[in-house]
């Protein structure tokens, strides 16, 4: 199941069933779960544990050092889940100890060719990056979130579940769960209706996510208005509790 090119080290641990394809390069400190495919080109270094059934397509660089100044060789991680697939030319850094010095994703991420993940982030499961999404280190990104193609991210930015970004989207501040932005820097424009009905929020929890949108974006409130607004909405929705909670700590600021 290793191409007889490929580069393995032999401190590497490779579980049943992992294949590795021509030319490619796994480090001393790798760990790669039962399953997981690597196709050719790829070079997966550093202390690094893949999940099982990943798919990681041709030239990606998967846990190399940060791309930060203060890192100085530190073991720094990165942990990826179970299921992702990784497209061409993606590029995933560890961590640093500045951070958590842990670089993580989640499972079953569909991450599209030229993404790149800086250190320190945290993505979760069910995402989709699409070409050239970039995110910069110290990042959060929750589950079901969806980033169009060139989509830059701002380090510390926090990217709530089930938001969308239209292509080239530029997020400068923390983007809220539902709601769906585009442009630079990101305007709001709605919440993501439609990804919420394919993935089962009934009708009325919808309807309890749009009051709360247009309760801090179209009401003319303040924000601390806003706020308390929200807040007695989620009381009787539990569909708008994340929402209520996350634009209460945001400290960066949110999309507005």
């Amino acid at each position: 199941m290793i191409h007889p090119t490929a580069l393995v080290h032999p401190g590497a641990r490779l579980a049943d069933g992992v294949e590795v394809g021509a030319y490619s390069i796994i480090g001393e400190h790798v760990e790669i779960g039962e399953g997981t495919w690597i196709g050719p080109h790829v070079v997966i270094e550093g202390h690094t544990r893949l999940g099982r059934g990943n798919r990681i397509f041709q030239f990606c660089s998967l846990g190399s050092e940060p791309q930060d100044k203060k890192y100085a060789a530190e073991p720094t991680r990165l942990e990826i889940g179970d299921g992702n697939t990784i497209r061409e030319f993606c590029s995933f850094s560890t961590g640093t100890a500045q951070d958590s010095g842990v670089t993580r994703i989640g499972s079953d991420n569909w991450i599209m060719a030229y993404v790149h993940v800086a250190h320190d982030c945290v993505v979760g499961d069910h995402t989709i990056f699409a070409n050239n999404a970039t995110l910069a280190g110290h990042v959060t990104v929750g589950d079901w979130a969806i980033l169009g193609g060139f989509t830059g991210v701002h380090q510390f930015v926090r990217v709530g579940a089930h938001s969308f970004c239209g292509v080239g989207t530029v997020l400068l501040q923390d983007l809220p769960p539902f709601v769906t932005v585009s442009g630079n820097p990101a305007a709001p424009h709605g919440i993501n209706s439609e990804g919420l009905k394919r993935r089962g929020f009934s009708p009325e929890g919808i309807l309890a996510i749009r009051r709360a949108y247009k309760s801090l974006y179209r009401s003319g409130l303040t924000l601390d208005e806003a706020r308390k607004k929200v807040a007695e909405i989620a009381a009787d929705a539990p569909e708008v509790e994340s929402f209520s909670r996350f634009i209460s700590d945001s400290g960066r600021g949110i999309v507005r």
